[in-house]
């Protein structure tokens, strides 16, 4: 019984982030594409901050890849747990069994919170510390560990959270 209501409230999630696309804008069509690889790609960018909100903090080490995958071995990221250091980058790639997203949960630290939301870009997301959904093969989301205290970072793929799609990230 309860792993239908877990099913019941992972489709009502997925139908509603999957209700309708949002149009680009003149001034998102502008901006200068931040990778020369055809995939399209969302990476932090600085911005004012509201007011008591933490500044986007950009990558200053390396970036780091985890793929999201859903298959017939199952639903994954791989690798499903990384250690970087602070300041370091995850690019979160779909490679297959989309829509997938990365949402971070139990960060308890009000300040790391914050600013880990604060560097994960984008207008368009399902929420607090959740990027946007990513469809299309290739298409990546990257997110900057800048600022962002040491810990350990849990994350789902939302749509795929009843399939068991999580990872953490070990910041040092």
């Amino acid at each position: 019984m309860r792993f239908y209501g877990i099913a019941l409230l992972t489709g009502a999630a997925l139908m509603s982030a999957c209700g309708g696309e949002k149009k680009a804008t003149d001034s998102a069509a502008a901006a200068p594409a931040a990778s020369t690889t055809p995939a399209a790609t969302t990476t932090p960018a600085a911005a004012a901050p509201a007011a008591g909100a933490a500044a986007a903090a950009p990558i200053t080490g390396k970036t780091v890849e985890v793929k999201m995958i859903g298959d017939a071995t199952g639903y994954k990221f791989e690798p499903a747990t990384i250690t970087i250091k602070k300041g370091d980058g995850v690019k979160f790639i779909m490679v297959s069994g989309g829509p997938h997203n990365v949402a971070f949960q139990n960060v308890a630290d009000a300040g790391a919170s914050a600013q880990l939301d604060a560097n994960m870009p984008g207008t368009d997301k399902l929420g607090p510390l959740s990027s946007h959904l990513l469809s299309a093969p290739n298409e990546s989301y990257v997110v900057s560990f800048g600022n962002v205290a040491a810990g350990s970072y849990d994350y789902i793929c939302t749509p795929h959270a009843a399939m068991n799609m999580k990872g953490t990230i070990k910041v040092e």
